[in-house]
């Protein structure tokens, strides 16, 4: 009997395996409190949860309401300050729970980019190969004409990636400064033309007889 077929391709399959192994590892360096804080977090983000602290308060409110219709002493008295103070340090420790999970997803997300990055740099120097190799048989054939092509040797050289980064760099930088001079620029015609309305809206000076200062039509004859 054959064996079955498998679903992917054996390299597929290998990439799956090892990001699986990428994710069981991340778990596994988890310490034990760690696991129980990712728990809770996992719990905490089901619309089940929503629903049990909506029935908690309606339900706390309810007794409160209930005692005092009953004439007898409510357990937390409107506005149920014991409430609201559970509430807020539910709330403080839920923030806590949060920030700590994502420090280890980003732990995660760090890894799986620089896996990305290096896989990346992999293939672009796998393809220049390619390309090279390319080029060096249309060379040696001679059933081919020979000829220039520029593009071709320029995809045939890897790129160098720290000249990348620089570019990247730099280009970064310069957009940075070109939007720090517009943003000057638009900050400075902003306050000429506040000044400008300022100026118009004043009322003109008076003369020293007493009367307003107007211009004159014409020269004197």
């Amino acid at each position: 009997m054959s064996d079955p077929t498998p679903i992917l391709p054996a390299h597929i399959e290998d990439t799956v395996q090892a990001i699986a192994r990428l994710h069981a590892e991340h778990y596994a360096q988890a310490t034990p409190l760690q696991k129980i804080m990712e728990t809770l977090t996992a719990k905490a983000g089901r619309p089940s949860f929503i629903v049990g602290v909506t029935v908690i308060v309606l339900f706390w409110m309810a007794l409160n309401f209930g005692l005092i219709t009953l004439k007898l002493k409510p357990l937390d008295e409107p506005p149920f300050f014991w409430m609201q103070g559970g509430v807020a340090l539910s709330a403080l420790y839920m923030t806590a729970l949060i920030l700590t999970t994502q420090r280890r997803e980003d732990q995660l997300a760090s890894h799986r980019e620089q896996l990305t990055l290096e896989l990346g740099i992999l293939s672009e120097q796998k393809a220049a190969k390619i390309i090279h190799l390319l080029e060096e048989l249309r060379r040696d054939n001679p059933m081919i004409a020979d000829r220039v092509d520029l593009e071709a040797e320029a995809l045939s050289t890897p790129a160098d990636p720290q000249a990348v980064l620089d570019a990247l760099k730099e280009t970064h930088e310069a957009l940075a400064a070109e939007a720090v001079a517009v943003s000057a620029t638009e900050t400075a015609l902003a306050a000429e033309a506040t000044l400008v309305l300022a100026g118009s809206s004043l009322p003109p000076e008076p003369t020293a007889n007493g009367g307003l200062a107007l211009s004159r039509l014409h020269d004197d004859p």
